[in-house]
Parts: structure tokens; C-alpha cells; sequence
């Protein structure tokens, strides 16, 4: 997908999410630097959309439903409500009008994770933001291999804690989901 390839510049940041500057995305995923980021869970009929991820990163897990990076523009950062639209818009071809409940951001949670299957690593302080949709959104194969439509007992039980990326892990164990 072009999105991947394309020079992005995101923010570094310390452990509280205090932004430290500008740095290019894979530079800051190959070197394992902590940088702001945020997943949005969509919900859907009372369900969560459950992506099988498609990415360079952490490729065939299970994301709810997609994350992504808030990112300089012009010199100035993004706020992380506008960078959810726009990720809903590239993975999920979901507009605001198509939302129940508009973008509400959660709160956020600290994790670093390495890729055994690739160079790269996640160290992000990420925000989790929650909405529900009411429709059902297609599969954009080039982000995702399809999604999954889990109840919370299904998400939260543990039988699919294995398959689930890290950084959801440290969702649900911080209670933010």
C-alpha cells in the first residue's frame, strides 16, 4: 500500500506522552523510540470490529479495529480526534455521518513490543478511542485480511488473547476497553 511507503513524521514523546519532536515513523519503529500513536475501537451492533491486521508491523494480528499515528503536517501536530477520522476514512471507508457515537477518547497506555517477524518494534504511548458505527464497513484488503465481529465476553475471555496485538493486550489489562 502507498500509505506504507510514504515519509511520515509522527511524535516522539516520554512516558507520560509529552511530546519531545518530530521523527520519521520507521525510523522510530526500527530504533524501538517512543512515539504517540492511538487504536480506535469501533463498535457495531454492540460488537467489536476486530481487524486481522495488514502491515509491515506486527502483520495477522488482531487490532481493534485499527491503529495508527497522529502526524505533523505543516509543523504542527494532529490532534488525535482528526487523525482518528482520517484513519476511519483509509481503513474502514467510514465517514462521521456514519458514526452512532462520534470518536471519545479513552485515555491512553504505555507498551513496547518487538515484531518477532520483522526489524521493527512498537513503543508507543497510545490514546484508545472508542466509537460505534451503524453500518457494517467493507474490508479494505490493503490494511486488513477481513475483520471479526466479537461479543466483550468473546474479546475478553482469553482464548484470543494469543492472537491479539500487544498493544491491545495492554488495553485490556489497563481496563480501557
Amino acid at each position: 500500500m502507498d500509505y506504507y511507503k510514504k515519509k511520515i513524521i509522527i511524535a516522539a514523546c516520554d512516558k507520560k506522552g509529552n511530546i519531545l519532536g518530530p521523527i520519521e515513523r520507521w525510523e522510530a519503529h526500527e530504533k524501538a523510540i517512543l512515539h504517540r500513536a492511538f487504536s480506535v475501537v469501533i463498535f457495531y451492533k454492540g460488537k467489536y470490529i476486530v481487524q486481522h491486521r495488514k502491515h509491515p508491523v506486527f502483520d495477522g494480528v488482531l487490532d481493534v479495529s485499527s491503529s495508527s499515528h497522529q502526524v505533523y503536517s505543516n509543523g504542527k501536530l494532529q490532534d488525535t480526534i482528526e487523525a482518528v477520522y482520517q484513519c476511519l476514512e483509509r481503513e474502514w471507508q467510514l465517514r462521521p455521518e456514519d458514526l452512532i457515537l462520534q470518536p471519545k477518547d479513552m485515555g491512553t497506555v504505555y507498551y513496547k513490543a518487538r515484531d518477532k517477524f520483522s526489524i521493527y518494534f512498537e513503543h508507543e504511548v497510545c490514546n484508545v478511542v472508542v466509537c460505534t458505527t451503524k453500518k457494517l464497513p467493507p474490508i479494505v484488503e490493503e490494511v486488513s485480511y477481513g475483520y471479526s465481529l466479537l461479543t466483550k465476553e468473546e474479546f475478553s475471555n482469553g482464548r484470543i488473547a494469543p492472537l491479539l496485538a500487544p498493544w491491545v493486550q495492554a488495553m485490556i489489562k489497563e481496563q480501557k476497553i
